[in-house]
């Protein structure tokens, strides 16, 4: 089996079209699926999220929206975004990061059009998965989730979702073609023209 971890947040719409692709992947492909924290990495590498450039946030959902309807994905965005999606992450690791679970918070959050961060609903869903909320707080969680946010941000993983195959990294739903390409020919990635941009010396720099 070859392996493949993708890592995601349930705050981005992204993450959800990627997990709802990995059906796309070939079928000897074992995947991981790993909860981190966007806003942890943004904070890392000094990024802003899509959701605060106004422009960006309009464009990213109306194109999120189509674009999983073009590929038969059931979406709806949540009654408000961006939301915190700290809870989502931590009842992932608490149920136990399977396909079901993950795949069950994602449709709660990504297909209703309600409000994500609904107390009454989140309690709903944690007792559907047979988690206590109170441990969501217990410190094993927390540290699994910190620690998760704190490898990718070591590995490279700048933003949700990326996916990594044999330590390269492939950001953003979009990137699946070239993830199969590289899974059925390492070289659509390991040639002569990609290490030679991957040295591509800095032209100018934007003034800070």
């Amino acid at each position: 089996m070859r392996g493949l971890t993708l890592y995601f947040d349930f705050v981005s719409p992204y993450s959800y079209i990627a997990f709802k692709r990995l059906r796309e992947l070939p079928r000897d492909v074992e995947v991981e699926l790993r909860p981190v924290l966007f806003a942890g990495l943004l904070q890392h590498f000094g990024n802003k999220g899509p959701a605060e450039i106004a422009e960006k946030r309009r464009w990213t959902y109306r194109w999120s929206t189509w674009w999983a309807q073009s590929l038969g994905i059931p979406f709806r965005f949540p009654a408000s975004h961006p939301f915190n999606p700290l809870h989502h992450l931590r009842l992932s690791i608490a149920a136990g990061i399977t396909p079901q679970n993950v795949a069950r918070i994602f449709d709660m959050v990504w297909t209703t059009g309600a409000e994500a961060s609904d107390p009454a609903a989140f309690r709903a869903l944690a007792q559907e998965l047979g988690v206590d909320e109170a441990k969501l707080a217990a410190p094993e969680v927390k540290d699994a989730l910190r620690k998760n946010t704190d490898d990718a941000a070591a590995r490279g993983v700048f933003g949700v979702p990326t996916y990594e195959v044999d330590g390269e990294l492939f950001w953003g739903a979009d990137a699946l073609g070239f993830v199969n390409a590289f899974l059925a020919d390492p070289a659509a990635l390991r040639n002569e023209e990609m290490r030679r941009v991957d040295g591509l010396p800095v032209g100018a720099a934007r003034k800070t």
